[in-house]
């Protein structure tokens, strides 16, 4: 387990699967992560701002919170090099988005 710093905001993510096709066990996932930002506020902003209904809203929310950190941790990672002009373009187009409202 990671030893967080106390310096940001500390998160327990939680992915449970609710069902399945075939006969085997549900699968749950667990990890927890440290980031600057406060998602719960990052994910509210975004339900009043982007005109995304409220579960698409939180998806976005958490998932750029999840991403955009762990991509400039290893931004030149060869899995993120080529996406990295592409996200950044589409975070300044999000936040220009939710300041003109």
């Amino acid at each position: 387990m990671k030893a967080f710093t106390g310096k940001h905001n500390n998160y327990r993510i939680t992915i449970e699967e609710v069902s399945v096709k075939e006969d085997r066990e549900l699968q749950t996932m667990q990890f927890e992560i440290e980031d600057r930002e406060n998602m719960f506020a990052i994910v509210e902003k975004i339900k009043q701002d982007s005109g995304l209904d409220e579960q698409s809203a939180a998806r976005l929310g958490v998932s750029i919170r999840l991403l955009g950190p762990l991509m400039m941790q290893d931004r030149k990672h060869p899995l993120f090099v080529n996406f990295m002009p592409h996200f950044r373009d589409f975070m300044q187009n999000l936040k220009k988005t939710l300041k003109g409202q």
